[in-house]
């Protein structure tokens, strides 16, 4: 069993008893830590996708301790122009160790239906084609000030259905 969580803005494929590293943890050593965002599971072959997480599903994990990370060295160089920049960095860690997988009423989260719009009453107008002299008396009838704006307004007209 095992399941894709995201811990701290990543996501990480954990199963029990697995040690992981993630970004720094808010929790003190020993402390237990629940993740709710699991956006997959797969339960003996089952597998149950999130849309985008799984509703009920939880991931349980203790915190073994802080550390920080390898030292990364960030050189830059523009040859020939006596341009150097060193940076160095270390990420600082929380090594957690995964005790739990819940799936206790796990289902898919219900994305948002989307409304039912109003029936659109007049057909897409095709405007490119139209004369200006046509277009600006369009635009008149409609309360628009200029052709450019008519043709703006048919457009996300009809992105909008």
């Amino acid at each position: 069993m095992y399941a894709i969580v995201e811990i701290a803005g990543q996501q990480f494929k954990v199963a029990k008893d697995q040690k992981v590293y993630v970004h720094r943890l808010q929790a003190e050593e020993g402390s237990k830590v629940t993740f709710d965002n699991v956006l997959l599971l797969d339960n003996n072959g089952t597998v149950t996708i999130g849309a985008p997480a799984i509703v009920g599903a939880s991931v349980t994990a203790q915190v073994l301790g802080h550390l920080k990370g390898d030292k990364v060295i960030v050189f830059k160089k523009k040859r020939r122009k006596g341009y150097q920049k060193k940076n160095g960095h270390r990420q600082y860690l929380s090594e957690i160790q995964i005790e739990s997988i819940a799936t206790t009423g796990a289902t898919k989260s219900a994305k948002k239906e989307a409304t039912p719009k109003a029936e659109v009453t007049e057909t897409a107008v095709d405007y490119s084609s139209m004369p200006v002299a046509e277009l600006r008396e369009i635009a008149e009838e409609k309360g628009i000030s200029d052709v450019a704006s008519l043709k703006k307004a048919a457009l996300i007209d009809t992105l909008n259905k």
